[in-house]
Protein backbone atom coordinates (compact mmCIF):
# COMPACT_ATOMS: atom_id res chain seq x y z
CA UNK A 1 0.00 0.00 0.00
CA UNK A 2 1.43 3.44 -1.33
CA UNK A 3 0.59 7.04 0.54
CA UNK A 4 0.65 8.35 -3.15
CA UNK A 5 1.37 6.77 -6.54
CA UNK A 6 2.76 9.77 -9.20
CA UNK A 7 2.02 9.05 -12.73
CA UNK A 8 5.32 10.57 -14.75
CA UNK A 9 8.73 11.28 -14.00
CA UNK A 10 9.35 14.45 -15.38
CA UNK A 11 10.01 17.69 -13.11
CA UNK A 12 6.99 17.93 -11.64
CA UNK A 13 6.10 14.07 -10.95
CA UNK A 14 10.31 13.69 -10.12
CA UNK A 15 9.75 17.02 -7.43
CA UNK A 16 6.37 15.90 -5.99
CA UNK A 17 7.58 12.29 -5.51
CA UNK A 18 11.17 13.85 -3.79
CA UNK A 19 9.27 15.90 -1.66
CA UNK A 20 6.74 12.91 -0.01
CA UNK A 21 9.56 10.70 0.13
CA UNK A 22 12.18 12.93 2.66
CA UNK A 23 8.70 13.73 4.13
CA UNK A 24 8.97 10.07 5.18
CA UNK A 25 5.53 9.09 2.65
CA UNK A 26 5.41 5.61 1.13
CA UNK A 27 5.35 6.68 -2.63
CA UNK A 28 5.76 5.29 -6.33
CA UNK A 29 6.81 6.94 -9.33
CA UNK A 30 5.63 5.41 -12.68
CA UNK A 31 7.62 7.00 -15.53
CA UNK A 32 8.16 6.00 -19.36
CA UNK A 33 11.79 5.45 -19.40
CA UNK A 34 14.06 7.29 -22.49
CA UNK A 35 11.22 10.13 -23.20
CA UNK A 36 12.83 13.46 -23.61
CA UNK A 37 10.21 16.76 -23.67
CA UNK A 38 10.98 19.20 -26.17
CA UNK A 39 12.46 22.45 -24.46
CA UNK A 40 14.74 25.50 -24.39
CA UNK A 41 15.87 23.73 -21.31
CA UNK A 42 16.23 27.31 -19.23
CA UNK A 43 15.63 27.67 -15.89
CA UNK A 44 16.20 31.10 -13.33
CA UNK A 45 18.07 31.45 -10.29
CA UNK A 46 15.46 30.74 -8.20
CA UNK A 47 14.57 27.20 -9.54
CA UNK A 48 18.14 26.50 -8.78
CA UNK A 49 17.75 27.78 -5.38
CA UNK A 50 14.62 26.34 -4.30
CA UNK A 51 15.13 23.43 -5.35
CA UNK A 52 19.08 22.82 -4.67
CA UNK A 53 20.24 22.31 -8.72
CA UNK A 54 23.79 21.26 -8.27
CA UNK A 55 26.33 23.67 -10.71
CA UNK A 56 26.99 20.36 -12.96
CA UNK A 57 22.98 20.35 -14.04
CA UNK A 58 23.47 23.87 -15.74
CA UNK A 59 25.63 23.25 -18.88
CA UNK A 60 25.56 26.75 -19.97
CA UNK A 61 25.10 30.48 -18.19
CA UNK A 62 23.36 32.81 -20.10
CA UNK A 63 23.90 36.62 -19.77
CA UNK A 64 22.07 38.20 -23.02
CA UNK A 65 18.17 37.41 -24.66
CA UNK A 66 18.42 38.82 -27.77
CA UNK A 67 14.36 39.59 -29.28
CA UNK A 68 14.19 39.62 -33.09
CA UNK A 69 11.19 41.04 -35.46
CA UNK A 70 10.02 40.02 -38.47
CA UNK A 71 12.10 42.20 -40.11
CA UNK A 72 15.11 40.81 -38.20
CA UNK A 73 15.81 43.85 -36.30
CA UNK A 74 16.94 42.76 -32.73
CA UNK A 75 17.23 44.32 -29.28
CA UNK A 76 19.90 42.86 -26.60
CA UNK A 77 18.63 42.64 -23.39
CA UNK A 78 21.86 42.15 -20.79
CA UNK A 79 20.50 39.63 -17.79
CA UNK A 80 22.04 41.84 -14.84
CA UNK A 81 23.32 40.80 -11.80
CA UNK A 82 22.80 37.25 -12.58
CA UNK A 83 22.29 34.43 -15.37
CA UNK A 84 19.71 32.11 -17.35
CA UNK A 85 20.49 28.64 -16.24
CA UNK A 86 20.24 26.15 -19.03
CA UNK A 87 19.68 22.14 -18.52
CA UNK A 88 19.51 19.74 -20.96
CA UNK A 89 15.97 17.69 -20.22
CA UNK A 90 17.74 14.61 -21.60
CA UNK A 91 20.13 14.53 -18.20
CA UNK A 92 18.41 17.15 -16.05
CA UNK A 93 15.03 14.84 -15.81
CA UNK A 94 17.05 11.70 -15.05
CA UNK A 95 18.84 13.81 -12.06
CA UNK A 96 15.47 14.84 -10.40
CA UNK A 97 14.24 10.90 -11.17
CA UNK A 98 17.43 9.41 -9.79
CA UNK A 99 17.45 12.05 -6.84
CA UNK A 100 13.77 11.04 -5.58
CA UNK A 101 14.54 7.00 -5.59
CA UNK A 102 17.29 8.12 -3.78
CA UNK A 103 15.36 10.04 -1.30
CA UNK A 104 13.25 6.52 -0.76
CA UNK A 105 10.54 6.97 -4.21
CA UNK A 106 9.98 3.82 -5.28
CA UNK A 107 10.66 3.76 -9.37
CA UNK A 108 8.36 1.98 -12.09
CA UNK A 109 9.07 2.00 -15.52
CA UNK A 110 6.34 1.22 -17.42
CA UNK A 111 3.22 3.21 -19.10
CA UNK A 112 0.07 4.17 -17.37
CA UNK A 113 -3.24 2.11 -18.49
CA UNK A 114 -5.83 3.27 -15.61
CA UNK A 115 -6.85 4.07 -12.43
CA UNK A 116 -9.28 0.60 -11.05
CA UNK A 117 -11.28 0.94 -7.82
CA UNK A 118 -13.48 -1.64 -5.63
CA UNK A 119 -14.55 -2.38 -1.93
CA UNK A 120 -10.83 -3.25 -1.43
CA UNK A 121 -8.97 0.01 -2.31
CA UNK A 122 -7.60 2.27 -5.51
CA UNK A 123 -4.85 0.84 -7.75
CA UNK A 124 -2.81 2.61 -10.39
CA UNK A 125 -2.96 -0.19 -13.51
CA UNK A 126 0.30 0.45 -15.98
CA UNK A 127 2.41 -1.84 -18.23
CA UNK A 128 5.55 -2.59 -17.57
CA UNK A 129 8.31 -1.97 -19.93
CA UNK A 130 10.43 -5.27 -19.60
CA UNK A 131 7.44 -8.04 -19.31
CA UNK A 132 4.99 -6.16 -20.95
CA UNK A 133 2.35 -6.85 -18.07
CA UNK A 134 -0.48 -5.11 -16.97
CA UNK A 135 0.70 -4.41 -13.28
CA UNK A 136 -1.58 -2.87 -10.23
CA UNK A 137 0.07 -0.47 -7.45
CA UNK A 138 -2.25 0.06 -4.57
CA UNK A 139 -2.37 3.36 -3.43
CA UNK A 140 -4.27 6.30 -1.46
CA UNK A 141 -3.77 9.12 -3.49
CA UNK A 142 -2.70 9.95 -6.82
CA UNK A 143 -0.67 12.42 -8.32
CA UNK A 144 -1.02 12.83 -12.55
CA UNK A 145 1.51 14.60 -13.71
CA UNK A 146 1.87 12.97 -17.20
CA UNK A 147 1.70 15.86 -19.19
CA UNK A 148 -0.86 17.94 -21.29
CA UNK A 149 -2.63 15.59 -23.24
CA UNK A 150 -3.02 13.59 -19.39
CA UNK A 151 -4.42 10.46 -19.31
CA UNK A 152 -4.82 10.56 -15.47
CA UNK A 153 -6.77 13.89 -15.98
CA UNK A 154 -8.61 13.00 -18.77
CA UNK A 155 -9.82 9.74 -16.96
CA UNK A 156 -10.30 11.88 -13.49
CA UNK A 157 -10.76 15.22 -13.56
CA UNK A 158 -13.46 17.44 -15.06
CA UNK A 159 -11.84 19.52 -17.69
CA UNK A 160 -8.72 17.68 -18.22
CA UNK A 161 -9.61 15.89 -21.38
CA UNK A 162 -9.86 19.67 -22.70
CA UNK A 163 -6.73 21.08 -22.00
CA UNK A 164 -5.46 23.98 -24.81
CA UNK A 165 -2.29 23.54 -26.34
CA UNK A 166 0.43 24.40 -28.89
CA UNK A 167 2.62 22.06 -30.59
CA UNK A 168 6.37 22.28 -29.51
CA UNK A 169 9.29 20.70 -31.69
CA UNK A 170 13.23 21.65 -31.45
CA UNK A 171 16.62 19.79 -32.37
CA UNK A 172 19.21 19.16 -30.49
CA UNK A 173 22.33 20.68 -32.97
CA UNK A 174 26.11 20.71 -32.45
CA UNK A 175 27.00 24.03 -31.13
CA UNK A 176 28.82 25.60 -33.99
CA UNK A 177 31.73 28.08 -32.84
CA UNK A 178 30.85 31.79 -32.07
CA UNK A 179 30.28 33.31 -34.87
CA UNK A 180 28.38 36.53 -36.06
CA UNK A 181 24.76 34.81 -35.70
CA UNK A 182 25.16 32.66 -33.27
CA UNK A 183 26.67 33.77 -29.53
CA UNK A 184 27.27 30.63 -27.03
CA UNK A 185 26.29 32.98 -24.02
CA UNK A 186 23.45 34.36 -25.48
CA UNK A 187 19.56 32.84 -26.24
CA UNK A 188 17.60 33.73 -29.31
CA UNK A 189 13.88 34.53 -29.30
CA UNK A 190 12.41 34.72 -33.04
CA UNK A 191 9.09 36.52 -33.22
CA UNK A 192 8.48 35.99 -36.62
CA UNK A 193 5.21 34.83 -38.58
CA UNK A 194 7.06 32.70 -41.45
CA UNK A 195 8.77 30.45 -38.36
CA UNK A 196 5.47 30.96 -35.96
CA UNK A 197 2.28 32.06 -36.72
CA UNK A 198 1.25 31.86 -33.06
CA UNK A 199 4.24 31.76 -30.87
CA UNK A 200 8.04 32.10 -31.54
CA UNK A 201 11.08 30.10 -32.12
CA UNK A 202 14.30 29.94 -30.28
CA UNK A 203 17.71 29.34 -30.28
CA UNK A 204 19.34 28.66 -26.76
CA UNK A 205 22.81 27.23 -26.00
CA UNK A 206 23.39 23.96 -24.19
CA UNK A 207 27.14 24.32 -23.82
CA UNK A 208 28.43 21.91 -26.45
CA UNK A 209 24.86 21.44 -28.15
CA UNK A 210 22.07 24.08 -28.79
CA UNK A 211 17.90 23.70 -28.66
CA UNK A 212 16.72 25.13 -32.05
CA UNK A 213 12.96 25.12 -32.19
CA UNK A 214 9.68 26.94 -32.32
CA UNK A 215 5.68 26.19 -31.19
CA UNK A 216 2.47 27.03 -32.76
CA UNK A 217 -1.08 26.32 -32.52
CA UNK A 218 -1.96 26.32 -35.81
CA UNK A 219 -3.26 23.68 -37.44
CA UNK A 220 -1.58 22.76 -41.14
CA UNK A 221 1.95 24.39 -40.21
CA UNK A 222 4.34 21.98 -40.77
CA UNK A 223 7.28 22.45 -37.37
CA UNK A 224 10.07 20.34 -39.70
CA UNK A 225 10.05 22.89 -42.24
CA UNK A 226 9.81 25.66 -39.67
CA UNK A 227 13.04 24.46 -38.20
CA UNK A 228 14.40 24.13 -40.76
CA UNK A 229 13.93 27.77 -41.67
CA UNK A 230 14.91 29.00 -38.48
CA UNK A 231 18.22 27.04 -38.45
CA UNK A 232 18.81 28.38 -42.17
CA UNK A 233 18.36 31.87 -40.66
CA UNK A 234 20.70 31.35 -37.66
CA UNK A 235 23.27 29.90 -39.72
CA UNK A 236 22.81 26.34 -38.29
CA UNK A 237 21.82 24.44 -40.73
CA UNK A 238 25.56 22.79 -41.30
CA UNK A 239 25.44 21.66 -37.57
CA UNK A 240 25.02 18.21 -37.24
CA UNK A 241 21.73 17.08 -35.69
CA UNK A 242 21.59 15.20 -32.35
CA UNK A 243 18.03 14.11 -32.12
CA UNK A 244 14.60 15.75 -32.90
CA UNK A 245 11.45 16.12 -29.89
CA UNK A 246 8.04 17.11 -30.41
CA UNK A 247 5.00 17.78 -27.62
CA UNK A 248 2.18 19.35 -26.47
CA UNK A 249 2.76 22.26 -24.56
CA UNK A 250 -0.30 23.60 -22.25
CA UNK A 251 -1.70 27.16 -22.60
CA UNK A 252 -4.03 28.11 -19.63
CA UNK A 253 -3.95 26.36 -15.89
CA UNK A 254 -6.89 24.10 -15.99
CA UNK A 255 -10.08 25.07 -13.99
CA UNK A 256 -9.59 22.25 -11.94
CA UNK A 257 -6.79 19.94 -10.64
CA UNK A 258 -8.29 17.07 -8.29
CA UNK A 259 -11.05 15.05 -8.68
CA UNK A 260 -12.30 15.64 -5.56
CA UNK A 261 -11.73 11.96 -4.09
CA UNK A 262 -8.12 11.12 -4.39
CA UNK A 263 -6.58 12.35 -7.84
CA UNK A 264 -4.36 15.49 -7.80
CA UNK A 265 -2.88 17.13 -11.18
CA UNK A 266 0.42 18.71 -11.43
CA UNK A 267 2.90 20.01 -13.99
CA UNK A 268 1.88 20.25 -17.36
CA UNK A 269 -0.98 17.78 -16.76
CA UNK A 270 -2.55 20.70 -14.76
CA UNK A 271 -1.77 23.30 -17.67
CA UNK A 272 1.14 25.56 -15.83
CA UNK A 273 2.78 26.79 -18.20
CA UNK A 274 3.30 30.49 -18.44
CA UNK A 275 1.74 32.24 -21.31
CA UNK A 276 3.95 34.49 -24.01
CA UNK A 277 7.39 32.80 -22.58
CA UNK A 278 6.28 29.62 -22.78
CA UNK A 279 8.37 28.82 -19.62
CA UNK A 280 7.55 25.13 -17.93
CA UNK A 281 10.42 23.79 -16.07
CA UNK A 282 9.93 25.87 -12.94
CA UNK A 283 6.23 26.10 -12.79
CA UNK A 284 6.24 22.36 -13.62
CA UNK A 285 8.58 21.65 -10.62
CA UNK A 286 6.63 24.26 -8.24
CA UNK A 287 3.61 22.16 -9.39
CA UNK A 288 5.18 19.00 -8.03
CA UNK A 289 5.46 20.33 -4.67
CA UNK A 290 1.98 22.06 -4.03
CA UNK A 291 0.93 19.07 -5.50
CA UNK A 292 2.71 16.83 -2.86
CA UNK A 293 1.87 19.39 0.33
CA UNK A 294 -1.82 19.02 -1.08
CA UNK A 295 -1.49 15.09 -0.71
CA UNK A 296 0.31 15.42 2.86
CA UNK A 297 -2.73 17.68 4.14
CA UNK A 298 -5.06 15.08 2.91
CA UNK A 299 -3.31 11.90 4.54
CA UNK A 300 -3.29 13.93 7.50
CA UNK A 301 -6.68 15.04 7.30
CA UNK A 302 -8.27 12.18 5.36
CA UNK A 303 -10.27 14.80 3.51
CA UNK A 304 -10.14 15.24 0.29
CA UNK A 305 -10.98 18.45 0.23
CA UNK A 306 -7.34 19.11 0.90
CA UNK A 307 -6.40 18.36 -2.78
CA UNK A 308 -7.60 21.99 -3.78
CA UNK A 309 -4.86 23.47 -1.99
CA UNK A 310 -2.58 22.67 -4.40
CA UNK A 311 -4.06 24.84 -7.52
CA UNK A 312 -4.89 27.16 -4.47
CA UNK A 313 -1.30 27.70 -3.57
CA UNK A 314 0.05 27.67 -7.22
CA UNK A 315 -2.24 30.56 -8.30
CA UNK A 316 -2.27 33.17 -4.71
CA UNK A 317 1.41 33.06 -5.81
CA UNK A 318 1.57 33.03 -9.79
CA UNK A 319 -1.76 34.27 -11.13
CA UNK A 320 -1.15 37.45 -11.89
CA UNK A 321 1.97 37.21 -13.57
CA UNK A 322 0.24 34.28 -15.90
CA UNK A 323 -2.63 36.68 -16.14
CA UNK A 324 -0.02 39.39 -17.09
CA UNK A 325 2.17 36.73 -19.24
CA UNK A 326 -1.56 35.87 -21.19
CA UNK A 327 -2.85 39.89 -21.84
CA UNK A 328 0.81 40.28 -23.75
CA UNK A 329 0.64 36.74 -25.71
CA UNK A 330 -3.47 38.36 -26.73
CA UNK A 331 -1.40 41.72 -27.52
CA UNK A 332 1.15 41.03 -29.56
CA UNK A 333 1.10 37.73 -31.09
CA UNK A 334 -1.70 38.08 -33.62
CA UNK A 335 0.26 39.96 -36.37
CA UNK A 336 4.03 40.27 -37.39
CA UNK A 337 2.84 43.84 -37.71
CA UNK A 338 2.30 43.28 -33.66
CA UNK A 339 5.46 41.62 -33.45
CA UNK A 340 7.83 43.91 -34.81
CA UNK A 341 5.77 46.41 -32.22
CA UNK A 342 6.65 44.17 -29.37
CA UNK A 343 9.97 44.06 -30.31
CA UNK A 344 10.23 47.68 -30.67
CA UNK A 345 8.93 47.74 -26.57
CA UNK A 346 11.66 46.05 -25.49
CA UNK A 347 13.99 48.45 -26.06
CA UNK A 348 12.92 50.20 -23.32
CA UNK A 349 14.89 49.82 -20.40
CA UNK A 350 11.92 49.71 -17.95
CA UNK A 351 10.67 47.30 -19.77
CA UNK A 352 13.73 45.16 -19.79
CA UNK A 353 15.20 45.39 -15.88
CA UNK A 354 11.08 44.94 -15.45
CA UNK A 355 11.00 41.70 -17.26
CA UNK A 356 14.05 40.25 -15.99
CA UNK A 357 13.38 41.11 -12.57
CA UNK A 358 10.04 39.17 -12.74
CA UNK A 359 11.58 36.36 -14.51
CA UNK A 360 14.84 36.12 -11.81
CA UNK A 361 12.56 36.02 -8.85
CA UNK A 362 9.14 34.67 -10.09
CA UNK A 363 7.03 37.22 -9.23
CA UNK A 364 5.80 40.65 -10.23
CA UNK A 365 8.11 43.85 -9.35
CA UNK A 366 6.37 46.06 -6.87
CA UNK A 367 8.71 48.25 -5.43
CA UNK A 368 8.56 50.52 -8.97
CA UNK A 369 5.20 51.87 -9.38
CA UNK A 370 6.13 54.76 -11.95
CA UNK A 371 8.35 52.19 -14.10
CA UNK A 372 5.05 50.29 -14.34
CA UNK A 373 3.04 53.27 -15.29
CA UNK A 374 5.30 54.03 -17.60
CA UNK A 375 5.45 50.85 -18.99
CA UNK A 376 1.90 50.82 -19.26
CA UNK A 377 1.83 54.08 -21.12
CA UNK A 378 4.36 52.77 -24.01
CA UNK A 379 2.46 49.46 -24.67
CA UNK A 380 -0.82 51.10 -25.32
CA UNK A 381 1.50 53.69 -27.19
CA UNK A 382 2.68 50.77 -29.37
CA UNK A 383 -0.47 48.47 -29.56
CA UNK A 384 -2.59 51.83 -31.05
CA UNK A 385 0.41 52.95 -33.60
CA UNK A 386 1.13 55.93 -31.45
CA UNK A 387 4.83 54.91 -32.26
CA UNK A 388 7.14 54.29 -35.04
CA UNK A 389 8.96 50.67 -34.01
CA UNK A 390 12.86 51.14 -33.19
CA UNK A 391 15.45 49.82 -35.43
CA UNK A 392 18.64 48.59 -34.25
Amino acid sequence: MYDVVIVGGGPSGATAAMDLATQGKKVAMIDRDGRIKPCGGAVPPRLIADFDIPDEQIVCRVNTARMISPTQRHVDIPIENGYVGMVDREHFDEFLRTRAKAAGAHRYTGTFVRIDRDANGTYVVYRDKISGNEMALETKLIIGADGARSKVGTQEVPGGDKIPYVIAYHEIIEAPAANENYDPMRCDVIYDGAISPDFYGWVFPHGAQCSVGMGTEVDGVDLKVATAKLREASGLTGCKTIRKEGAPIPLKPLDRWDNGRDVVLAGDAAGVVAPSSGEGIYYAMVGGRVAAEACLACLASSNAKDLKLARKAFMKEHKMVFRVLRSMQDAYYKSDERRERFVSLCHDVDVQKLTFEAYMNKKLVKARPMAHLKIGIKNISHLWGLVRPQHV
